[in-house]
């Protein structure tokens, strides 16, 4: 699979990405190291033992990482998982997460394809 046809599948804009990083060898160089990345876990484990604090953070560096990777459907929902536990709060509306599982799943199947 090309990374062309790579964005569709997770809901991002292959060109508005390489506005962001210089090169294809780049983003997929870049892409291919998210799957190690350890920001979903700590978010996984923070939300599962109510550490509010930790899964701010954690769902911070996620938005962050989905966006400059131009993973745009990823970005979206943790950039709305992030804003509920801004402070640190408690997340108070436990349907944020499962998108977020979800679209983190997404990524990681097309990845595979990559």
């Amino acid at each position: 699979m090309t990374l062309q046809e790579f964005y569709p599948m997770v809901g991002g804009d292959y060109a508005a990405t390489l506005g962001r990083l210089p090169s294809e060898a780049l983003v997929k160089k870049f892409l291919l190291k998210y799957p190690a990345d350890p920001s979903y876990a700590q978010l996984e484990a923070a939300l599962a033992a109510q550490d509010w604090e930790t899964a701010f953070r954690a769902a911070h560096t996620l938005k962050g990482v989905a966006q400059n990777l131009g993973l745009d459907n990823l970005y979206k929902v943790s950039a709305a998982l992030t804003d509920a536990v801004r402070g640190p709060k408690p997340l108070t509306d436990p349907a944020l997460w499962p998108p977020v599982q979800q679209a983190h799943q997404q990524v990681l199947q097309a990845l595979a394809q990559l």
